[in-house]
């Protein structure tokens, strides 16, 4: 349900796959419209914990060695590859989303190279076209999380959720962009979706940044309420499966009156995260 959680279980054999997205942030939410000359305007929502990387926050809190390589150059970037692989190791690899332009990151587990053929944990590519996606990352140039035992720690369930919480609440940058995240996010989508034209040009979009990208089905609520169910029945657990409710149906109907519903519902829950 969760690509980053889904990784890191496949790899690791240990916790539930709603664990590892509690131990990596849990839910988050950022609202930005977008507008370029010419263009209609341009939403993007993030439903899981934002900025800071998951997979990097969830193996630090559960104690589990790794190392983490970047390199400007694609063959040291293959060697370094090849070798962590020759190891037996698990291998995380930060590329471009095959099929687009710009380079919008995701993790994927490399298991494997096979002559010029890569093995992942969601199909297979050719080595050259995994080189030219591994590549497109500038920011992080061929990033590689190599995880070299298992997990060595029991993990902080409670701090995990109480700073699910402090970041719904905000601040979460400490600067003016504050206002994009968390509650105050989720009441300024409200206020963009009431107007007609980021509307008009946001319908398709909602639906893939709630439900697909970047996300769990239900902006990762029902996957949250899981986790909380497993860290101790959690009292925020029925809140946020209601949360998912909704936020599918703004995903279906972006109307503004649903997000501030479901605004309404997270704020609560939020207090409780908090308070746990």
């Amino acid at each position: 349900m969760h690509r980053e959680s889904r990784l890191l279980r496949s790899l690791l054999g240990t916790h539930s796959e709603a664990m590892w997205l509690g131990l990596g942030g849990g839910i988050g939410f950022m609202c930005f419209v977008f507008r370029y000359s010419g263009q209609p305007p341009m939403l993007t929502i993030v439903a899981q914990a934002h900025p800071e990387p998951m997979i990097g926050k969830a193996l630090a809190r559960t104690g589990v060695p790794h190392e983490v390589r970047r390199t400007g150059s694609p063959k040291v970037a293959e060697r370094n590859l090849r070798a962590a692989l020759d190891a037996g190791h698990g291998v995380i690899c930060r590329i471009r989303r095959p099929g687009q332009d710009f380079p919008d990151p995701c993790d994927v587990a490399v298991l494997g190279i096979d002559g010029d053929v890569v093995r992942l944990l969601d199909g297979e590519m050719p080595l050259t076209a995994f080189m030219t996606e591994w590549s497109a990352v500038r920011k992080e140039k061929h990033q590689l999380t190599e995880i070299t035992g298992p997990p060595t720690a029991e993990p902080d369930v409670r701090a995990a959720i109480k700073e699910t919480g402090d970041r719904l609440k905000g601040p979460v940058l400490g600067n003016r962009f504050d206002v994009n995240f968390g509650l105050s996010g989720m009441r300024r989508l409200a206020e963009h979706l009431a107007d007609p034209e980021v509307l008009e040009s946001s319908r398709q979009r909602v639906h893939d940044c709630l439900e697909v990208e970047h996300t769990a089905p239900g902006a990762t609520r029902p996957l949250y309420a899981d986790f909380l169910d497993e860290a101790g029945n959690h009292p925020a657990a029925p809140l946020y499966r209601t949360a998912g409710e909704l936020w599918s149906q703004v995903a279906r109907d972006p109307s503004p009156e649903l997000v501030r519903r479901a605004a309404q519902v997270e704020e609560e829950a939020a207090e409780l995260l908090v308070g746990f």
